[in-house]
């Protein structure tokens, strides 16, 4: 990449850090808008009754054939950066390739508002590509925006962070609200009018950015790219090759057969299937012990330093796998049970006391990401405005959606609370509490990775706990309290902030560099195959609910994680030996 930038690039600053940080910043936010407005939605969508004529009308589906869906879609979304971002580095550049995703995101968003089968199918093709070319080339433009000033860059992160959870408490707040109460593709629609906006806004940023982030094909940059250390001690092997092409064509298959099969259209793996596991299972169960053998095999063939911090990683990856599947019951099993078993009628002063909270919640950080636009416009008005007009206009509709929702809010005797309006707390709790929880990584209670691990894993199953009590008080005909759900986010939400911020941090300071893409890939298949096995697992809800019980659901996943999160703490010693000093 060329790291050249104009000299205004260098001289505006917005509260202590280069503007251009900002225009990031909310080009994240509203992609991440746009992004869990529309997730909050999907699985409502495709299980809301088929009522003719309603705009709230869905699919009917089961949440087993949602949940299937919903897996594919999430687990490609984890899939497609990877290749997102070989081709960024090696053709076109991380400016062009945020600019292709965004487009085709915008494309994927339009698409869902219509009406038809096809065009939804479509749509959710297009976001699964679009972001691959959009994820990882945001964070690759920040971190050589700040390659020179290094000191700054923690903080710039941050900052960035606090704009995708900002984006994701607006979106599920207001996309999920309007959906919820006007009509699922208005919904839909929302979230593709703000990604249209933030293309637009980081398109006409260019004046301000100079060369960030567009590639340098130079014969002297290829031939320093060239010189580069590269992987030669390790080349990949045919065999490598061989059993990579297996797994993943198997793997690929077993995506789209899942929600296929269970939606009755076609299954590839019937005649695999047995009385005790169906086809489909069997076959990723090879794929799975393919794969193991692979890395195994690949890591052994290191000097033993690396080696062994390389396991270090690889067990890490397979306690990530047990945090998400269980975290990520937000997008999926607890949406469910936020709509049909959770108390979220509201009157009286209890709903006085909601809209007062709710408006604050809404209102006081707009306020101040309006505060950050003002600023950053002041900044940079002369050299980008047609990109700080774009801005405001995102703002004005953003601000008017928000004034609608609390007006209709206030002026209601009686109330039932968006089922989205429950996804927004994890949000909130994260821009609530990061900063706590960082504090800790800096003084002397700062734990090791693997009790980082068990802690935000028993954290999580203490959320599920908390829900399964609150089940159990909940008699035929009465609903959960929706303090129970509250709870359980918060306590989700604390785990989050142990586990996924300092997760990537581990790899890159455990690989060296040239081994990083490789382990990066096998950091992001582990969330990949997390999410699916979260989206099948929630998608047991209503089955185990019927067979059982509500509490029987949560249970299991207070006792899976909580399982996890022990034995990664009982790993510690092994997991330290192998780092090899790095903490």
């Amino acid at each position: 990449m060329n790291t050249n930038t104009s000299t205004d690039f260098y001289k505006s600053n917005v509260l202590g850090q280069r503007s251009g940080l900002f225009v990031l910043f909310f080009t994240e936010m509203w992609e991440r808008f746009s992004f869990y407005g529309m997730r909050v939605l999907l699985i409502q969508f495709l299980t809301a009754a088929v009522i003719s004529g309603d705009p709230k009308s869905g699919w009917a589906w089961s949440a087993e054939q949602a949940g299937a869906l919903y897996g594919t879609y999430a687990m490609m979304l984890y899939l497609t950066p990877i290749f997102g971002g070989i081709i960024a580095d090696k053709y076109i550049g991380s400016r062009m390739a945020v600019i292709i995703g965004a487009i085709v995101m915008t494309i994927g968003h339009a698409a869902m508002a219509f009406d038809t089968p096809v065009m939804f199918f479509i749509g959710l093709a297009c976001l699964v590509i679009g972001t691959g070319f959009f994820k990882p080339n945001m964070p690759s433009i920040l971190g050589e925006m700040y390659k020179d000033l290094p000191e700054k860059k923690d903080g710039a992160y941050t900052i960035f962070y606090m704009g995708v959870n900002a984006g994701a408490f607006f979106g599920m707040m207001l996309c999920g609200y309007i959906a919820e109460t006007q009509g699922w593709h208005w919904g839909f629609g929302l979230a593709g009018i703000f990604m249209l906006l933030g293309t637009l806004q980081f398109a006409f940023a260019k004046p301000l950015m100079g060369n960030l982030g567009i590639l340098d094909k130079s014969k002297e940059a290829q031939e320093a790219k060239n010189a580069e250390d590269t992987d030669k001690r390790n080349p990949f092997t045919m065999m490598d090759y061989v059993l990579i092409a297996i797994v993943g064509i198997i793997g690929f298959l077993y995506a789209f057969n899942d929600p296929l099969s269970k939606n009755g259209i076609v299954d590839m793996f019937a005649f695999l299937d047995t009385s005790v596991l169906r086809g489909q299972y069997i076959m990723i169960i090879f794929a799975l012990i393919i794969f193991i053998y692979m890395i195994v095999s690949r890591v052994l063939r290191y000097d033993k330093v690396v080696r062994d911090r390389m396991f270090a990683v690889v067990l890490l990856a397979f306690f990530l796998i047990f945090f998400f599947m269980s975290f990520e019951q937000g997008a999926t099993s607890l949406v469910l049970v936020a709509r049909d078993y959770i108390d979220r009628s509201l009157t009286g002063s209890a709903l006085t006391t909601f809209n007062i909270i709710n408006g604050l919640l809404t209102i006081v950080p707009l306020a101040i990401i309006s505060w950050v636009l003002v600023k950053l416009a002041r900044a940079t008005w002369s050299k980008i405005a047609l990109s700080n007009v774009i801005l405001i206009a995102c703002f004005l509709i953003i601000w008017g959606a928000a004034l609608w929702m609390l007006k209709n809010e206030f002026s209601k005797e009686a109330s039932e609370i968006t089922v989205s309006w429950f996804s927004t707390l994890n949000s909130f709790f994260i821009i609530a509490l990061a900063s706590t929880v960082s504090k800790l990584w800096e003084s002397k209670y700062n734990p090791s990775a693997a009790f980082k691990y068990g802690f935000g894993l028993i954290l999580v199953a203490i959320g599920f706990l908390v829900l399964g009590l609150g089940a159990m008080g909940a008699s035929e005909g009465v609903k959960i309290s929706m303090a129970f759900l509250v709870l359980t986010y918060l306590f989700h939400t604390l785990g989050e902030l142990f586990i996924s911020p300092v997760g990537l941090s581990y790899v890159s300071k455990l690989v060296p560099g040239r081994m990083l893409a490789f382990m990066f890939g096998i950091w992001y298949l582990a969330i990949a195959i997390a999410q699916k096995l979260a989206a099948v697992l929630g998608g047991q809800v209503e089955t185990i609910q019927e067979e059982y019980s509500l509490s029987h659901f949560f249970f299991l996943f207070t006792a899976i994680p909580a399982a996890a999160g022990l034995l990664v703490m009982v790993l510690n010693p092994l997991i330290k030996k192998l780092m090899h000093g790095i903490k």
